[in-house]
């Protein structure tokens, strides 16, 4: 997994890893989770990635847009 940026200082997530169809995020209190193509769906894994890179406001995009509609808790 890659470091989150986190260039707002206030995000909940630690780190995250991506590939096609898919991003798994690490959260710092809550463990990991993987959200595909399925489940939560193709724009919004999408548009996590591209948030990811970014280091900014993927916490806020997963609490607003994604909620519990992840594929699978990993841990």
């Amino acid at each position: 997994m890659k470091p989150y940026r986190n260039r707002s200082g206030k995000s909940g997530v630690a780190a995250y890893e991506s590939g096609e169809g898919f991003i798994r995020v690490r959260f710092i209190h809550d463990g990991t989770y993987e959200y595909t193509d399925t489940r939560p769906g193709r724009l919004h894994v999408g548009n996590m990635q591209k948030l990811a890179e970014a280091g900014i406001g993927l916490s806020t995009y997963i609490s607003r847009f994604v909620r519990e509609r992840y594929a699978r808790k990993l841990d």
